[in-house]
């Protein structure tokens, strides 16, 4: 497995809008996924699962999988903007 830090941390809200994690890699993001995660049966989730583990293990970029990321988060309504 590789390490893939992201170019650009990935900020949740977890539980309510005062906690938020901050995601920085793919493993941090798998773990939270297996964690924290409020819907784990969507496409985007299972996507970005996926992205995130093919990019620990050098197949696919860290850019893709942050983007996958994102996009999970942001459809599970998790994904803190600024």
């Amino acid at each position: 497995m590789t390490n893939d830090p992201w170019d650009k941390p990935v900020e949740l809200l977890i539980e309510d809008s005062s906690h938020f994690q901050c995601i920085k890699n793919s493993r941090d993001a798998v773990a939270c996924m297996a964690t924290s995660w409020p819907v784990r049966h969507d496409r985007e989730y299972a996507a970005a699962r996926r992205a995130c583990l093919m990019a620990l293990d050098g197949k696919l970029s860290s850019t893709r999988a942050r983007s996958a990321f994102v996009a999970a988060a942001e459809k599970a309504g998790i994904l803190r903007v600024l």
